[in-house]
């Protein structure tokens, strides 16, 4: 059964840039709470923002899933 790995990416990724929540969240048009439970793994972004984050975190969408 495949993980799927999005929070430990976003966090890596806002980490290394120094972003708050609220910093990349604007970036692909979602709010600071959003981005908090993503990171929680609370929730999931929609599959429609997989390609935006992808290319933002310079990954493919499969990375996503280990």
């Amino acid at each position: 059964m495949k993980k799927i790995i999005i929070a430990e990416k976003i966090k890596e990724y806002r980490k290394i840039h120094r972003l708050t929540q609220g910093e990349f969240g604007r970036y692909i048009g979602v709010s600071a709470q959003a981005i908090s439970k993503w990171e929680r793994c609370e929730c999931y972004p929609d599959i429609t923002f997989l390609p935006q984050l992808a290319e933002l975190l310079t990954c493919t969408v499969n990375d996503f899933f280990a």
